[in-house]
């Protein structure tokens, strides 16, 4: 039952809705709204009507998007951390930016009523977008290719694209996938895109980074325990794997998983089932897993601290996902892309882009690939004032670059001395430039003996 309306309709109005029948007034409202999409999902967030006016402005057909999870409809990316409307019951004019069917930007202003039951739980919702028209046409260039937006990652590179593909084509199937590149490419996002564009996207997708927990923690954490298994353990408790039962296990930094769990996990992916934490009993799953690892597998193996035929195991699909520095049209592309966002919440807002800053930003290794171009435009916001990005409104880094300072060089071992050299010794600010935490930093650093 919904909640009591604050101002019940009239016998009047009552039996015109009745007569007219309700689903012919809804479809009414959303043709009149001739720019406006207004669209209702039910409690499992699956589209249940899409008006005329929503599919003029994002580009989607009922037949499209009726029954699918709206997020597959509106490709809404601050959506996909927060619905705002489940959370909240009610959102008043957000300000988004959704992406057309053909991968267009457009940006909207978003206003929404959350229906409930007497228990308090969420039966659905109706949303309303209508075009943002706050901001003028001009305040972003019009760019050669717009690019592609696929799960939160946009690209106009062609090696990007590919991988978007081969994606959509291995989500049809329960391959194992290993996904190779740099910290800051986009590798977790991938691994979402395929549990979303796969059957599994009703299910669970967990994910756990197998270098920030240590052997014995990261066991227990995927594995899960009995009681009694070691001291403290007072009551069971089930590890990621049996929580992830259905969906997609993501396991980041596989190449610094232990050798004794090397062993287990090779032993699930063959047979399917492991043995909790002081066990006995082998408790079965079905599961996906998809691994990801900025390092070479086959160097882990040939030094010693991998398992060849876990490496096969995994990488059955290997992906390999380019930096940016190697996909310069990207760069301006998602600039623009970060400043948008920016802009939208205001109060500054940048309209260009200062010719030398383009071109330092151009110029610039990117060690931390997307994720620090978000953090220099994040910087910029912050630092600087005006329509305008200025070069003096960049990261230090970029101005001792245009004064001669060598970018950081390829190889791990050589780039770690390059930030410590650039930041004196300091550990945080190396960490900082090549945008790792610093415990990640303190290990690779160890690892590699400087």
């Amino acid at each position: 039952m919904f909640q009591r309306m604050k101002h019940p309709p009239s016998h009047a109005l009552s039996r015109w809705l009745r007569q007219v029948g309700a689903f012919q007034v809804l479809d009414g409202l959303g043709d009149a709204l001739d720019d406006t999409a207004v669209f209702i999902v039910d409690a499992d967030q699956e589209v249940l009507f899409w008006s005329s006016g929503a599919e003029r402005l994002l580009g989607w057909t009922p037949d499209q998007v009726i029954g699918q999870h709206c997020l597959k409809a509106n490709r809404c990316q601050q959506c996909v951390r927060t619905c705002g409307v489940r959370e909240y019951s009610r959102v008043n004019d957000m300000p988004l930016t959704l992406y057309r069917e053909d991968g267009a930007p457009v940006r909207v202003r978003k206003s929404a009523r959350a229906f409930q039951g007497a228990d308090g739980a969420f039966l659905g919702a109706i949303e309303v977008l209508q075009p943002d028209r706050s901001l003028a046409p001009s305040e972003t260039p019009a760019l050669s290719d717009p690019g592609e937006d696929f799960h939160g990652l946009r690209s106009a590179d062609p090696a990007m694209r590919q991988v978007f593909q081969v994606v959509r084509n291995v989500a049809e199937t329960d391959a194992t996938i290993l996904v190779r590149g740099e910290s800051g490419t986009g590798k977790e996002l991938i691994a979402q895109a395929i549990h979303q564009e796969s059957n599994r996207q009703d299910r669970p997708f967990f994910s756990v980074n197998c270098a920030a927990l240590g052997g014995n923690l990261l066991e227990s954490e995927l594995f899960g325990y009995v009681e009694g298994a070691f001291p403290g353990a007072k009551r069971p408790r089930e590890g990621l794997l049996k929580r992830a039962d259905g969906g997609v296990l993501f396991l980041d930094e596989v190449a610094e998983l232990p050798l004794e769990l090397q062993a287990k996990l090779l032993d699930l992916i063959e047979q399917r089932r492991y043995v909790p934490l002081g066990g006995s009993d082998p408790v079965e799953v079905d599961l996906r897993i998809i691994a990801a690892t900025h390092t070479s597998l086959r160097q882990a193996v040939r030094a010693g601290r991998f398992r060849e035929d876990l490496m096969y195991r995994l990488r059955v699909v290997p992906l390999f996902l380019p930096p940016l520095r190697d996909r310069r049209a990207d760069i301006e592309l998602l600039l623009w892309e970060f400043i948008s966002r920016h802009n939208e919440r205001g109060p500054r807002r940048i309209v260009e882009v200062q010719p030398e800053a383009m071109r330092a930003l151009l110029d610039h290794h990117w060690p931390g690939n997307v994720r620090e171009l978000q953090n220099v435009v994040q910087y910029a916001f912050a630092v600087g004032r005006g329509p305008q990005l200025r070069l003096a409104e960049l990261p230090p880094e970029f101005r001792e670059e245009e004064g001669g300072s060598t970018a950081p060089p390829l190889d791990e071992g050589a780039r770690i001395r390059w930030a410590l050299a650039q930041s004196n010794g300091h550990v945080g600010k190396a960490a900082d430039l090549l945008n790792m935490s610093r415990p990640t930093f303190w290990r690779r650093r160890k690892k590699l003996g400087i």
